[in-house]
């Protein structure tokens, strides 16, 4: 999302932000498109330069012990040269006074005063965490998403090939379902996604010939996770003999969501192959990686020795990617 309306903040209950309207309601359409606070310090004193009218504006004891020095002429100056900069909205913390004249101001200017107890560092703190989760770059994927021995795995695959089946059972070995079908996907760094179920559907799945299910009814609280970072997408695809699978696993596909790429595993599904342990041992061998031992790459090295060694094969390497 490139921006979010400034009446939003007053809805939110996640990130206990604890906002009051006090006054410019008009202005609750404006838009806020920065993640990042300002506290405007020497605006008050007439630098205008660095103001940045996109973030959030926030007033805690210095800006209004510092109005409170100015004559009554003085701080409506200053105020309404303030306001009259377009800003998003103005917060003031620490649940402090606020003067007529910074109503009027705002009202005036159709700017947006809202109000909050908290310490001006702890909604700060809060309120960057949210804009950040709301202003994430986001996208919807059909699959499912399951926490695998900590590991996020997100399957892939057209529709009727068995995603939600082996979801199932995965649940039924201990393993938690983070989304079924649709999964919202956030990106929250450069080369980190998450996901999440929809709320319409979230804790259910749909299994052919049973119908809908919820897995946090049938399985309890443990069965499920409400987020988790996609580690490894791993496709699954209907077997086809003509087409040559990868058997030694060196080659390390990746997987584009939001311009973050993520390891992917391309796995033919067939009668006889046990897919819930395919899964199972893709997340054990993602956190053997992540310790530094790859299976592949240590056993292509060892065969490269030992051929390397071998009488009339000095000098000689196989690559088998």
């Amino acid at each position: 999302m490139d921006a979010t309306r400034v009446g939003a903040l007053l809805d939110d209950r996640k990130f206990d932000l604890r906002l009051t309207l006090v006054a410019g309601k008009k202005g609750l359409t404006r838009k806020i498109s920065s993640s990042r606070i300002q506290k405007p310090g020497l605006v008050l004193a007439g630098f205008m330069e660095y103001l940045h009218k996109e973030r959030i504006q926030v007033f805690g004891n210095t800006e209004m012990s510092y109005l409170a020095t100015l004559p009554r002429d003085g701080s409506v100056d200053v105020l309404r040269r303030f306001f009259a900069q377009d800003i998003a909205c103005l917060v003031v913390t620490k649940g402090l006074p606020i003067p007529p004249e910074l109503v009027a101001a705002a009202e005036e200017a159709g700017v947006p005063v809202l109000q909050t107890s908290h310490l001006s560092s702890t909604f700060i703190e809060s309120v960057q965490s949210y804009l950040e989760d709301i202003l994430a770059p986001s996208t919807s994927m059909h699959g499912v998403l399951l926490d695998v021995f900590g590991v996020g795995i997100l399957l892939l695959g057209k529709s009727g090939i068995g995603k939600s089946e082996i979801a199932l059972d995965l649940v039924m070995r201990g393993h938690r379902l983070v989304a079924d079908d649709i999964v919202d996907v956030k990106r929250k760094s450069a080369d980190s996604v998450y996901g999440t179920g929809s709320e319409i559907i979230k804790h259910h799945m749909e299994i052919r010939g049973l119908g809908i299910i919820n897995i946090k009814d049938l399985f309890g609280v443990a069965s499920i996770r409400e987020r988790k970072k996609i580690e490894i997408v791993l496709e699954l695809v209907e077997w086809d003999p003509h087409v040559e699978y990868d058997r030694l696993g060196v080659e390390e596909k990746k997987f584009k969501i939001l311009d973050a790429e993520i390891p992917m595993l391309i796995v033919p599904v067939r009668p006889g192959r046990n897919m819930t342990t395919i899964v199972e041992v893709a997340a054990r061998n993602h956190l053997l990686k992540l310790q530094g031992h790859h299976s592949a790459k240590e056993f292509q090295e060892r065969l490269n020795r030992a051929i390397a060694l071998a009488p009339g094969g000095r000098g000689t390497e196989i690559d088998v990617e």
